[in-house]
């Protein structure tokens, strides 16, 4: 590993113009390439202490043994460099999309003597105009098939073209008309040539004046009472409007732009782009990158445009890009994306209808394509045991812990506290084994307190299970005296008589556990033989933060006398992997699948907190004093509030008038009654200012 220090340049050294800088490692391998408008104030940037830098650029200058620079004279002409600089050396930290698939486009030869249209994939070709990407290659051959009704344009290889020409018969698709069979000269290269180039245009958007000229020729016909030819025109006119049915309007003004979406974690990124010409989607792509240097959504955004359009030229590069968050030199770029172009290039946000409305389509592929993505890359078993390998020896485990259970805490602004209970068994995620819990032992936002509730817990639970099934016998022991001391509760510890308290799965009999909480009490339908729910021990427990939370996490099992489940702590921000009594986080390798697996569980325990906090949430706002009603479904309750118009008037009535609802019994209505009066208000609010009693007016949410 090299001393930054060893190869930094003096500041004097360093031009204050634009230009380009690389880094180099020690066989001169060109490592990373960037950009700069000020180069002596951006590779100064790297040379400060390390404890400062992001831990990927912190990789990157211990890697490297020179940098050296170019300068250029302007802010675009540095983008450009810098793109090629990146296409030319394929530097291992700097951010490279690659394609999850070979997509096909439509491409039209044009450079040809006699025009083909056919499917093509790989590199783009000079003279050939390309329409896509599709999805897939059956669709193109759909598409085209429609349209040679009407631009009847080569579609055979050059070898079936000349042997036609040799023997001076068509093949199959002249006969029938789809083809204007130029190789026996049917039509002269000039008349072929414009029907590929009226192909294109159609491709391209310009769809309408083939319609209408269709439609208007089919009237012609019809008039002139050539039905024969109105019908063929009007079949024409109809396979047309097939074709462009194949990808619907999403826009309404006929724009043409490339929508970018990315959806990002701390180590890959996905990237989704639709294009969308004329007003309809005719393409759309997607690219997995992994975050090897210190990236934001802008600088992805920034490396995803010079990819798309880096060899493209002409109306290949939109009048309109639309993307999540703009480039950190937004004016370079779009001047760079308008010289590509030839004329000016909208870069921009989408802010408000229809546009906005498909970049969260957008948005949501690309969400999809990182889950995919993800899902595909955990299903492979030996990349799962790998994970949990490198998991054994980063936290000094015997064994791969091939049970890990994940918590999370969520709340809002301190209500509604729940916390997550998620379990990977063999690196795959085991959802019938999740749970759920609610904060009782105190109210406000406490995470650590509530994480040491939680394990507690779940733990307590375990134990009682191991209690009931005999695996603990309650015998005394000789041998060991602090069996008659009890355990100690998570949430208020009792010191044992004498020495440590047995683990739970060890071979000392152990004492009697404290009585559970209604909120912990053992299930009596779960007597039956099977594994209850929390049965099973985990070999490594997982908790998202930092010390704070897997030090609580260590004294929970601690007080419970548990002593042979790892614990850990992975925290968000620079994605540490924190152990119990440790003042330095234990940091694994970017590449690493297991920290890969950590972030996973993680990240599913976040989203299995969130969305139960957000159900409580919803159900507590949607809360009524009907609700506390023993036996009263919620087709009653509409019933009543239908029939008394609000709350506020329910209260008001008698028995007797809440009967007369249907449905509605006597015992019912007594206790409608009584749940009413017990949940109303004290007294009446009154206007300060003015002395009068404010009307309560509660509706039926009450």
């Amino acid at each position: 590993m090299a001393d930054p220090s060893s190869y930094r340049p003096s500041p004097g050294q360093i031009p204050d113009s634009p230009g380009v800088y690389k880094f180099r490692d020690e066989h001169r391998r060109v490592i990373y390439v960037g950009k700069a408008k000020n180069l002596r104030q951006r590779v100064a940037n790297y040379f400060q202490d390390l404890a400062g830098l992001h831990p990927r650029t912190r990789s990157m200058v211990t890697t490297a043994a020179s940098v050296e620079w170019t300068m250029v004279s302007t802010e675009v002409e540095a983008l450009q460099l810098e793109y090629t600089w990146i296409k030319e050396f394929d530097p291992r930290f700097n951010v490279k999309y690659r394609d999850d698939k070979s997509y096909p486009y439509l491409a039209v030869t044009l450079n040809e003597e006699f025009p083909r249209v056919q499917v093509m994939r790989g590199a783009k070709k000079k003279g050939v105009r390309y329409f896509g990407p599709y999805g897939h290659a059956w669709a193109i051959r759909e598409t085209v098939d429609l349209m040679l009704r009407v631009f009847p344009v080569r579609t055979c290889s050059a070898g079936v073209f000349k042997n036609a020409a040799r023997t001076g018969r068509p093949c199959l698709l002249g006969y029938i008309d789809k083809c204007s069979a130029p190789c026996v000269g049917r039509v002269t290269p000039e008349e072929h040539r414009e029907l590929a180039e009226e192909f294109c245009d159609f491709m391209a958007g310009r769809t309408g004046t083939y319609i209408r000229r269709l439609e208007k020729d089919m009237t012609q016909a019809a008039e002139e009472m050539e039905y024969e030819r109105a019908a063929r025109l009007r079949d024409d006119a109809g396979a047309l409007k097939r074709a462009m049915e194949k990808s619907a309007v999403v826009l309404a003004d006929a724009t043409d732009a490339d929508l970018i979406a990315v959806a990002e974690d701390e180590l890959e990124a996905a990237l989704q782009i639709f294009h969308v010409r004329g007003g309809r989607v005719r393409g759309q792509r997607g690219w997995v990158t992994d975050k090897v240097e210190a990236v934001d959504t802008s600088g992805l955004v920034e490396h995803a445009l010079q990819q798309l359009y880096g060899e493209e030229r002409g109306d290949a590069v939109p009048k309109e890009v639309l993307v999540p968050a703009l480039p950190e030199d937004t004016e370079a770029v779009s001047q760079w994306l308008a010289e590509r172009r030839g004329s000016q290039v909208s870069l921009r946000i989408p802010q408000r209808g229809d546009k906005k409305d498909l970049m969260a389509t957008v948005q949501r592929n690309a969400q999809q394509a990182l889950g995919l993505h993800k899902t595909k890359r955990a299903s492979d078993l030996t990349t799962r045991s790998r994970a949990l390998e490198e998991i054994a020896e980063a936290l000094g485990l015997d064994t791969a812990p091939l049970r890990i259970e994940c918590y999370d805490i969520s709340h809002l602004q301190g209500d509604d506290v729940v916390a997550s209970m998620v379990v990977f068994e063999d690196g795959l995620a085991r959802k019938s084994e999740y749970r759920r819990f609610q904060i009782k032992g105190f109210e406000g936002q406490d995470d650590v307190r509530s994480m040491h509730e939680v394990i507690g817990r779940r733990f307590k639970r375990y134990l009682q299970d191991k209690e009931r099934t005999g695996e603990w016998e309650q015998a005394p022991s000789v041998t060991d005296p602090a069996a008659t001391g009890p355990v100690p509760a998570a949430t208020g510890p009792v010191p044992a008589a004498t020495g440590p308290v047995p683990a739970a799965t060890g071979p000392v009999p152990a004492p009697a556990l404290p009585a559970a909480s209604p909120a912990d009490e053992i299930d009596p339908r779960e007597d039956d033989g099977r594994p209850k729910r929390f049965a099973y021990p985990p070999q490594l427990v997982v908790v998202d933060g930092g010390q704070p939370q897997v030090a609580a996490a260590k004294r929970a099992l601690d007080e419970l006398g548990i002593d042979d489940i790892a614990v850990c702590g992975l925290a968000k921000r620079l994605e540490e992997v924190w152990l119990p009594d440790d003042d330095d986080p234990v940091v694994l390798p970017r590449s690493s699948e297991g920290l890969y697996l950590l972030q996973r569980v993680r990240d599913e325990a976040h989203r299995f907190a969130i969305t139960y906090q957000r159900a409580k949430r919803a159900k507590r706002i949607r809360s009524s004093p009907l609700d506390d009603v023993a036996g009263l479904g919620e087709t009653r309750k509409q019933a009543l509030i239908k029939h008394f118009g609000s709350v506020k008037k329910l209260r008001q009535a008698t028995i007797e008038e809440i009967c007369e609802v249907p449905g509605i019994g006597r015992r019912t209505a007594e206790s409608v009654a009584v749940a009413l009066a017990s949940a109303a208000p004290a007294a009446p609010a009154v206007n300060t200012a003015t002395g009068e009693i404010m009307e309560e007016d509660d509706g039926g949410t009450s």
